[in-house]
């Protein structure tokens, strides 16, 4: 099993992922979420796993993607760029498309990324102590990849807020802007997410499926067109002048240019 996945199944069904990278804040490297994009797809054609829960080890859920590995992306030709920058939109949509319900459990900040994976849930709980917040505008990037399913979960008009200005938001204006679907105090998380798992167990689990099938239909679901649209946005981001500044600035450990 990876390094940086562990998945526990239990004698009911229940399915849980673990984010275990705990020194760099579960920031998503390739490999993990090469592994990650491994376990959703196994657990989606597991007929025994009744629901999936995505959880973290550690102080933060997810500080988002590895910068060491973005960095690296600025030596490559644009199809390598491209290939490389969507690992994370190929993670989140085989998140996004298990058929089973999943249910998040955000009991640390969560920033760029970390929201995609929040967002890519069918419920999320979080702590009500936690910092979120799309911070790629702060590097000269933005949150595109993640940007189908940030904007399929919050709607366009509460995703405006705070998409473009990398401000941070507790879990109370999470809730308010429908990333997390309910903010509790961190000694409640625990039984926050069995509460919405109970309700599960004790329906027809092939009924439960097709319900969320059809629920995607109806509410519109994430399509490839959208995340190649916001793939090749990104791409063309990389090519900026701002882009290189940006995170060139965050590891000499400068303000960017442009902060004021």
């Amino acid at each position: 099993m990876s390094e940086l996945i562990r998945v526990d199944t239990d004698d009911r069904g229940v399915a849980t992922i673990w984010l275990t990278r705990v020194e760099k804040h579960n920031a998503l490297s390739a490999q993990m979420m090469i592994d990650l994009e491994a376990e959703a797809k196994a657990l989606a054609k597991r007929n025994d796993v009744r629901v999936v829960v995505l959880a973290a080890e550690g102080k933060s859920f997810c500080a988002g993607g590895d910068l060491a590995w973005m960095r690296e992306q600025f030596a490559m030709d644009r199809d390598t760029r491209r290939s490389e920058s969507a690992r994370i939109a190929t993670a989140l949509g085989a998140l996004y498309a298990l058929p089973q319900p999943l249910i998040g459990r955000v009991q640390g900040n969560a920033f760029g990324g970390g929201v995609g994976l929040a967002a890519v849930c069918d419920v999320t709980i979080g702590a009500d102590h936690i910092k979120m917040g799309l911070t790629e505008v702060k590097l000269g990037l933005i949150p595109a990849n993640i940007g189908p399913y940030v904007v399929a979960r919050m709607g366009p008009v509460r995703a405006a807020e705070v998409f473009m200005n990398a401000r941070l938001f507790d879990g109370a204006e999470a809730v308010r802007l429908n990333l997390l679907t309910r903010a509790v105090a961190a000694e409640d998380l625990d039984s926050a997410v069995e509460a919405e798992i109970a309700p599960y167990l004790s329906c027809a689990p092939g009924a439960v499926r097709d319900g969320k099938a059809l629920l995607r239909h109806l509410g519109g679901a994430v399509t490839q067109a959208d995340v190649d649209h916001a793939i090749d946005a990104l791409a063309d981001r990389w090519e900026s002048s701002e882009a290189q500044d940006g995170i060139a600035a965050f590891f000499d450990k400068r303000p960017a240019p442009w902060a004021q």
